[in-house]
């Protein structure tokens, strides 16, 4: 598993994480939205090199 891409998910998710919850505080739908976007990008971008180190001999 590449440590700069497993990396690059979990600041992905982190960042996603803390887009929703402001936008939930501060009622901004829009904010919501992106930051649940950026969370399932980081959630595929994990699971890329999850499937990557199976495949691997």
């Amino acid at each position: 598993m590449s440590a700069g891409q497993m990396a690059r998910a979990k600041a992905e998710q982190a960042a996603g994480a803390m887009m929703t919850s402001m936008g939930k505080a501060v009622g901004n739908q829009k904010m919501v939205a992106k930051g649940e976007a950026a969370k399932a990008l980081g959630n595929s971008r994990e699971a890329k090199e999850k499937g990557k180190d199976t495949l691997r001999p």
